[in-house]
Parts: C-alpha cells; structure tokens; sequence
C-alpha cells in the first residue's frame, strides 16, 4: 500500500508549490498540514516564511524554506491587539516577500516550474504581488465557513448599524437580537476584534475579503456536510472555485509545527482517569484572562470534581509567569485529580479514551479537532470567529454549551457537570459522534473532502 501511495506520487511530481503561512500558531499549523498533503500528492513545496515565529524547518526535511525578514519593532510583536500586528506585518513584508518569490520563481528550473502560491488570506497584499509575477494566487481560509461569511458581509452590517450596536456596550436584549441576514447569528456573535485602531481592522477585513475574491481559489480546512449552507450561500457572492478538502490533520501524520513546548507528561496522567471521565481545558495560544478570571476557572475546575486536564500558557495571565496566583495548597487540595501544563499536544488529549469534555475558546482548528474526535465542548469564544464557530457548535450543529465569557466558578461547576456527567452532555455526544462519522466518511474515496482533494490537485496542475 505504502510502495503503491509512493508510486502515485513519483507519477505527479514535476511542479512546485510555494505557501506562504501568517505567523500565529492557528494559522501555521493548518498551512503546514496542507503543504504535507499536496507534497503527499506529489508535488514539491516551499515555505516562505517571517522570521517573526517562524516554523522549524527541521520538522520537515522534505520542504524548501526561505526566509524573510520583515523588521519588526519589538513593540510591534504583541498578540495583544491582533489587528495591529496583522497590519503591520501586511506592510512590513510587501518588498521582502516580492523579492523571494521574484527569487524562487527565476531560480525554477523548467523541469519543476512553480505552479502556483498559496497563501493564508490574511496576507491580502500577496495577491498584488502574484498578479505582478503573473503567478496563480490560492487562498488557505484557516477559519469555519461560517465566520468567513460574517466577515465577508461586514459592510453590510456596517450600513445597517449592527456593528455600532456591538461595540456600544448594548443592553442585553440589544446584544440578542438576531442578525437577520446572517442565521443562526445575534448581534452580540458578530466577530468583532478588540483594537486600538477600529478604523484598521474594517480596512483589513475589506482587503481582505476584496483580494480573497481575486485569487484562483479557495481552500478550506471543513467538511461539505458540515458547512453545505454556508458554502452554497458563500458561492454567490465568491464566483471562484472552493476546496473543502479538511480536517487536515486527519490525512497524514504531519511533524509538529507547534510554536509552544508539548508537555507528554498529561498523556501518561490521562492513562490512569476513567473513560470519558476527564474535562480537557485549553483557550489556545492567543486568548488572555485577568487575575479574577483565572481564580474563578481554577474553582470551577476544583469544585465540579470532575478530573481535569488545564493548560496554563504562560502568557495566560499578563504579567504573571505561570500558576502564581493559584491560593496556597491548591493543588495539594486536588489530590492528582487535576493536571496542569504549559502546553498540550492537543490531538492526541482529544483522541484519549479519558477525556469526556472540551473547555474551549472556539478558535476553528481546536472546533474540528473536537468533532473529529467525538468530544462535546464547553464554548466560551473570546473575539474573532471564535463567536461564530461558538454559536454554531451550540446552536446549530448542538454539540457544545456555550458559556458566552462569563468565568463566574458556579457557573463553570455546573457546565462541566451538564457536560461530563449529566444526561444533556451525553446527548451532545450521540451528536457529535454522529458528525464524527459523516467527517470520516468524507475522507474515504467517495467522500467529499476526497473528491475537493482531487479537484485541488487537478485545479493546481492546471496552471
């Protein structure tokens, strides 16, 4: 089988791809995965990459990488206002990332020309670029469908005054209004990110969505049966052609493209819990909570009983180095029946027979790691598309309970115990399980997510 999968590559080499991922650790990892795919479909592949976080290119031998170095201030680097950072670096890498991809692209020799770019979308000036290369353009959206359709229609929300409204500090009953040309959305799930500068972040979300429209086509990190509606109601407004190919990680055992140091030692706690026994909490790499905040998890962890699994990013808590704030004997007080690390190797927590629940801030990549491995969420979304794949996990596709940013310890205490114990989280599981399978099905040869592979690969050969 594995002689036959490396014969049908050898077949299809010739062409190289250059990718070109955004420097967060939820964009890197997706973009990786998918290089790992097309290069197990034949094709060669080359990173651009920032300096700024850049990936190890010892994780993958088999790749090209190249460098860039976009100068950014030391006060420029913050994940603390995102959209800052991301316009800055939409900047500061225009003439760098021209000059490589100039580079590459007179360098290929006519025995492996480079057949197209793919970048995270998020970098709208690349388009320009490969319009003045004469390069093809495709776009990787890390995001769910469904937050990119928000975002795709904020001008619209804009005019009809549901941003205004949003960011207002509205009444609750104001913050509950449906949006009515986005269902299942209310006003208080419209993806908006806190920043310094709002004018900045509607000028990146319009370059955004005007440039995605100009590329030569989409690449999503979803499943068909998971986001049809979205899909078809995307289409109209973006006539290019759209490769629901994911859930990535699921193709291929990628190397680790994590920015953060995994602790295994939460593998070998989880061996020794119970099946489905143990509520796994991490809100990612970007998301940040206050000293009040990170006391009332810390309860609500130790007071439902359940066994719990927390990643503490040092990070977390601004301006404190990791468990600091945690009351004297407190973890004394948990008896091993809580376990806390700096950073997880999620995928394989996810897919541990132990854990029983999910407390997560809805980032996309941690939303279908979730579906893929049949574990119902707690959602508690912070900004950004977070709130839309909060609302739909919920709401929709109903395999999670959303917490809506209230860290209150009883609160968190009876949400893990609906979750983990009681017969509504159950309920959430024959779910959530059932979406599992329809994702698995996807990936088999009939499958849709197979099929938009295939028509990637056949796309992507065509230029």
């Amino acid at each position: 089988m594995e002689r036959q999968k490396e014969s049908n590559v050898q077949q299809k080499k010739g062409r190289r791809v250059i990718l070109f991922p955004l420097p967060l650790q939820g964009h890197i990892n997706p973009m990786l995965q998918l290089a790992s795919i097309l290069y197990s479909k034949g094709f060669s592949i080359t990173i651009i990459h920032t300096n700024f976080n850049s990936p190890n290119p010892s994780n993958y031998p088999h790749f090209s990488f190249n460098s860039i170095s976009e100068s950014l201030w030391e006060s420029e680097v913050s994940t603390e206002d995102t959209i800052s950072l991301l316009t800055v670096l939409n900047d500061k890498c225009v003439v760098p990332f021209q000059d490589c991809l100039a580079k590459l692209i007179s360098n290929g020799d006519q025995e492996e020309p480079v057949a197209c770019l793919i970048t995270d979308a998020i970098w709208h000036f690349a388009q320009t670029v490969a319009d003045t290369l004469r390069l093809p353009r495709i776009v990787l959206r890390t995001s769910s469908i469904s937050s990119f359709l928000a975002f795709s229609a904020f001008q619209i929300l804009l005019e009809k005054g549901y941003l205004a409204e949003q960011v207002s500090f509205s009444s609750d009953s104001q913050l509950e209004k449906p949006v009515t040309e986005l269902p299942p959305l209310r006003v208080k799930d419209i993806p908006i990110i806190v920043t310094h500068d709002t004018r900045n972040f509607h000028q990146l979300i319009s370059a955004v969505v005007s440039k995605t429209k100009a590329c030569s086509g989409l690449i999503w990190n979803s499943f068909e049966d998971l986001e049809q509606t979205e899909l078809t109601r995307l289409h109209k407004d973006f006539p290019i052609p759209m490769f629901p190919i994911g859930p990535f990680h699921k193709y291929c055992l990628a190397s680790s493209s994590s920015l953060l140091s995994q602790d295994p030692s939460c593998i070998s706690w989880l061996d020794k819990q119970a099946a489905k026994s143990v509520m796994y909490v991490s809100f990612g790499s970007i998301v940040i909570v206050n000293v009040t905040e990170f006391l009332e998890i810390a309860w609500g962890l130790a007071n439902s009983r359940v066994p719990f699994l927390w990643v503490v990013r040092p990070g977390l808590v601004p301006g404190v180095e990791w468990l600091e704030p945690l009351p004297k004997g407190f973890l004394e007080m948990l008896d091993g029946r809580g376990h806390i690390v700096k950073w997880a190797p999620q995928q394989e927590v996810l897919a541990h027979p132990a854990v029983g629940g999910f407390w997560t801030h809805n980032g996309w990549n941690s939303t279908l790691e979730s579906i893929c491995e049949g574990v119902p969420m707690i959602c508690q979304p912070c900004f950004g598309d977070q709130l839309v794949n909060a609302r739909y996990a919920s709401h929709v596709w109903r395999v999670g309970l959303h917490l809506e940013r209230k860290f209150e310890r009883r609160e968190i205490e009876t949400a893990i115990r609906r979750v983990t114990v009681e017969a509504e989280g159950q309920e959430m599981r024959e779910r959530i399980m059932h979406l599992k399978e329809k994702l698995e099905l996807s990936l088999l040869e009939a499958g849709s997510s197979y099929q938009s592979l295939e028509r990637l690969v056949d796309h992507i050969l065509s230029f």
